[in-house]
This record gives structure tokens, sequence and C-alpha cells, in this order.
């Protein structure tokens, strides 16, 4: 039995990785893996808080402080570089360095609301909301 969970383990931790970085895989088995994508390969998550904690928490942190270790992964708290919505609309379509572009398994409203999210929270005070145009016209 230990030799099972040996093999399941990376099995699922690939599912899952190849599903993030949107490499085919099976509906079901990104579903199982916790990846928060629905079958369609999008993200189920809709407020810009939920997308947050769901997709961008586990690498810019609970508070949006980033981190370093396996990577670099840069803070979004009181960021600069946010006062511009464009830049965080393109990093989420494009990717940037280490970053995949997880925006294109978004739709333009969920960008629109984590974007507009993350411009309005962790010391950041850009109170001018992202619109799903906005990410349109970027897109």
């Amino acid at each position: 039995m230990k030799n099972i969970s040996l093999l399941v383990r990376p099995l699922a931790l690939a599912a899952t990785a190849a599903t993030i970085l949107g490499v085919a895989a099976p509906a079901a088995l990104a579903d199982s893996a916790g990846t928060g994508l629905s079958s369609s390969n999008t993200f189920a998550a809709q407020t810009g808080q939920e997308l947050y904690e769901t997709v961008c928490q586990a690498c810019h942190m609970a508070e949006g402080k980033g981190a370093v270790g396996a990577g670099y992964y840069p803070a979004l708290a009181k960021n600069e570089t946010l006062a511009e919505a464009s830049y965080p609309i393109y990093v989420l379509l494009n990717g940037l360095k280490g970053m995949p572009p997880v925006g294109q398994m978004m739709n333009d409203e969920q960008i629109a609301a984590v974007v507009t999210y993350i411009r309005t929270n962790f010391g950041n005070d850009y109170k001018e909301p992202v619109t799903a145009q906005d990410v349109a016209d970027n897109r």
C-alpha cells in the first residue's frame, strides 16, 4: 500500500501542474487534484478574493507579501507597479518570468475581479475598478 501512495502523489502533482499550465488533462483528474478548475479548464471562483485565494495566494502569500525560496514570487503588497491596471492584466494574460499565464484560464470578468482585488488590498490604494472591457482590450 505504501508503494501505491508513492506513485499516486507524483501523478496528482503532475496533473495539477499540467492543468494549471494549460496542458490538456482529463477534467475529472483536474477536479480531483483540487485545482479549483471547472470541467472547461477555467477557474470556478468568481470574486476577486476567491480567485486570489484559489489561484494567487499559493505563491504570493495570504498577505500579498510574496516569497523567496524555490523561486521568487514578488510582493503584491504596496506594489507601485499595480498603479496602472494594464500591467497586472498583461501579466495574468501572458505570464512573466516564472509565472504562467493563468489568466488564460479566466474569463474577462474574473481577471477584472482579481486585478481589482489586488489593487485595493494589501496596502494598495488604487481605487479605480478594472472592468471586463479593460481586460478584453488587453486580451
